[in-house]
């Protein structure tokens, strides 16, 4: 196994403006989508676009071992729009982004897609909508 080189000034460790300013997206590798959105597949490493609720999300998770009980009791396990919402409420961040994002987490050895296609994309939609703050919930 190769050693990693040491980060010395990530980027992603310091906000722009104050919590109660910054308007906040959530980027998921829940495999989350609507109904009319096209289903992922296996090595799918597109996204989706994803409104700010839980109403009609589908999870579309490839391995038919992962315990999908989590997400149908509360979708905000992996998509926690409802929290959030409360905290622009309490003053805690600023606002929403209209738009978040959906990975699929099942992914194999190479990430070459993400990083040159889909990952710069992605990153374009939350910077059209004023992203500050991204929320990651790995699954």
């Amino acid at each position: 196994m190769s050693e990693k080189p040491p980060v010395t000034d990530p980027a992603f460790n310091r906000l722009s403006k104050p919590q109660n300013q910054s308007r906040v997206a959530i980027v998921t590798t829940a495999g989350l989508r609507l109904s009319d959105q096209e289903k992922f597949s296996g090595g799918d490493q597109s996204f989706r676009v994803l409104p700010p609720t839980t109403d009609g999300l589908i999870m579309d998770q490839i391995s038919p071992n992962f315990d999908r009980i989590g997400f149908t009791i509360d979708p905000n396990v992996v998509f926690p729009i409802d929290r959030l919402n409360e905290m622009v409420d309490e003053g805690r961040i600023g606002s929403l982004a209209s738009r978040h994002l959906a990975f699929l987490g099942a992914q194999g050895e190479s990430l070459t897609t993400i990083l040159m296609d889909s990952g710069p994309a992605a990153a374009k939609v939350l910077l059209e909508d004023g992203v500050d703050v991204v929320i990651l919930t790995p699954v």
